[in-house]
């Protein structure tokens, strides 16, 4: 029986992304005391690592135009790693400035999702971000590199992982030890996810590699379950499954944190995350966004969230018995 069958225990880390990678597609901008509550309750509810989020430009990303006053008032809980994306040296400051615990830098191993995206070569992308990496080592700060388009990209199709691997090892010889390997507009199936998953722990066993799934065709929850059967240990997921690419047409969300950590924990995996704690804050989204939210959890509740039986079950009993003795 394949291992990914029972955790017996295995730890899997988890980090929220909806900060980030959800707000920034919602049309509503979510106020500034709402962002720092949520962070508040996804640090309460055990997550040990929580993408606060993005450094870009407020004319870029309006929705997240608030970084600095958010990273600077939130309650830094023991043990968490508040991190945020970066796109470019400016932004790197501003995140240095406000204590950010991690810088997240994004580039594409596709070279025209590069282009379209960040009006950008992949060549000049990692030039950029080659400056960046030598500031966050210069003053101490963490670098997580995020390479999108691993598993696909929407305009060129499969992406081989000869040139995945090439991306990693630049930023490898840079001395970045934690990449995430994206599944951008939801491309990825589960075969290929072990493949890829095998490959680059294999490959840099001493790199903490992260996977990036969206539920874009239905198919997040087994590729997590696929990169775990490869060895992978750690994954981005988003409260409520919100999130999307405002630069991948037909990219749904990120697979849901909730979902994630219910059927992780079903089937004996240890994510340090309080349940419950996580729904309640995922039910809170509804009103602070304006909409419904994809998480199947928050609609359907934990597995043994058990219903009432019919007021009327004992009637009901007495006439099924009456009909099976005429």
């Amino acid at each position: 029986m394949s291992a990914v069958w029972n955790g017996a225990g295995r730890r899997i880390s988890i980090c929220d992304v909806g900060l980030r990678d959800g707000l920034q597609m919602e049309a509503r901008f979510v106020p500034t005391e709402d962002k720092i509550a949520l962070v508040h309750a996804l640090s309460a509810a055990g997550l040990r690592k929580i993408e606060v989020t993005s450094f870009t430009s407020p004319n870029a990303i309006p929705a997240l135009r608030d970084a600095e006053v958010v990273m600077r008032n939130i309650e830094r809980h023991p043990g968490v790693t508040y991190t945020a994306l970066v796109p470019n040296a400016r932004g790197a400051e501003r995140a240095i400035e406000s204590r950010v615990d991690e810088l997240n830098l994004v580039m594409s191993v596709s070279g025209t999702h590069n282009l379209a995206n960040l009006r950008m070569t992949s060549m000049q992308s990692f030039a950029a971000l080659s400056q960046v990496v030598a500031m966050a080592q210069g003053a101490g700060v963490p670098v997580n590199v995020s390479l999108s388009c691993v598993f696909g990209c929407p305009m060129e199709g499969d992406v081989a992982l000869s040139t995945v691997c090439d991306w990693v090892r630049r930023f490898a010889d840079l001395g970045v030890r934690r990449i995430t390997l994206c599944d951008t507009t939801g491309m990825a199936y589960p075969t290929q996810v072990a493949q890829v998953s095998a490959a680059a722990l294999a490959r840099w066993p001493d790199a903490a590699f992260t996977l990036h799934f969206h539920n874009t065709r239905g198919m997040g929850l087994a590729n997590v379950l696929a990169a775990i059967d490869a060895g992978a240990s750690r994954f981005d997921a988003s409260l409520g499954g919100l999130g999307g690419c405002p630069y991948a047409p037909g990219a749904s969300g990120n697979v849901s944190t909730e979902d994630l950590v219910h059927a992780l924990e079903l089937m004996g995996y240890d994510t340090g995350i309080d349940l419950p704690a996580l729904l309640a804050a995922a039910h809170r989204l509804p009103e602070v966004i304006g909409h419904d939210i994809p998480s199947q959890l928050a609609k359907a509740g934990p597995r043994l969230a058990l219903h009432p039986a019919p007021a009327d079950l004992d009637a009901l009993r007495e006439r099924a018995l009456a009909r099976s003795a005429v």
